[in-house]
C-alpha cells in the first residue's frame, strides 16, 4: 500500500522542478493566493526520493518569496495606499481573496509590530501574503524589509521543508498522512455539495 501511494505521489507531483517551486513561492508571496504548503513539502518529498536536492528545494523557495513580497511592496509604492484600496473594492481582486478587510489586517498588524511585522507576519495566515502591502506604504527601507523578510520565508520554508522530507522518508506517516487527506478531502467535498444544494432549493420560489 505504502509503495502504491509513493508512486501516485511521485507522478502527481513529478513536474515540480527548482524553478516550479521559485515562480510558485513567487506568486504565493505576491498577490495571488496560492498555499505555500502545497509547494514546499511536495518538493522536499522529491528530495526525500533523490529526485532533488533538499537545501536547492529550500533556496529557491526563499529566493520566491523574496521575489514574490517585493512585487507587493514595490506594488504598494508606486500605487499608493488610496489606489491599492479602491482597487481592493473590485470585483477582480475579491476573486482573488484581496479585500479591503485583509488589506486593513495586514496593515494594522504592520502598525503594532512595526518593521518586525515582515518577519512575525510571514508566519500569519492571510497576513502573510499581504504584509508587503503596508510596508510599501509606509516606504519602509527596502535592504530592511529584504532582511526581515528574509528571516521570515526563511523560517516557514525550512519548517515546510523538513516537514516534507520527513514525511518522505517515513513510510507509516506518509500513508497515515495520505489516508487523512483523503477522508478529510471527503468529507469537504459533501460539505461543499451540501452547501451548493442547499442554496439551490432556497433559490427555488415558493408557490
Amino acid at each position: 500500500m505504502t509503495d502504491i501511494i509513493k508512486e501516485f505521489i511521485l507522478n502527481f507531483f513529478s513536474s515540480i522542478g527548482y524553478f516550479e517551486v521559485f515562480f510558485l513561492m513567487t506568486i504565493e508571496s505576491s498577490f495571488i493566493p496560492f498555499p505555500s504548503e502545497i509547494v514546499i513539502p511536495p518538493a522536499a518529498f522529491l528530495a526525500a526520493q533523490g529526485i532533488l536536492t533538499l537545501p536547492l528545494v529550500i533556496f529557491f523557495g526563499i529566493m520566491g518569496s523574496l521575489f514574490g513580497a517585493s512585487i507587493n511592496y514595490f506594488l504598494a509604492i508606486f500605487l499608493g495606499r488610496p489606489i491599492i484600496y479602491k482597487l481592493a473594492e473590485t470585483r477582480a481582486l475579491k476573486i482573488l481573496l484581496i479585500n479591503k478587510k485583509n488589506i486593513e489586517k495586514a496593515e494594522n498588524y504592520f502598525i503594532i509590530h512595526g518593521k518586525g511585522a515582515t518577519f512575525f507576519g510571514r508566519l500569519v495566515p492571510v497576513i502573510r501574503q499581504l504584509i508587503s502591502i503596508p510596508a510599501g506604504f509606509s516606504r519602509m527601507n527596502y535592504f530592511q524589509f529584504l532582511f526581515f523578510t528574509f528571516l521570515g520565508s526563511s523560517f516557514w520554508v525550512l519548517i515546510l521543508a523538513l516537514l516534507g522530507y520527513f514525511v518522505g522518508q517515513n513510510s507509516v506517516l506518509l500513508t497515515s498522512l495520505f489516508s487523512k487527506l483523503f477522508w478529510a478531502s471527503i468529507f469537504l467535498a459533501v460539505i461543499f455539495m451540501l452547501y451548493f444544494i442547499s442554496r439551490s432549493i432556497k433559490r427555488i420560489p415558493s408557490k
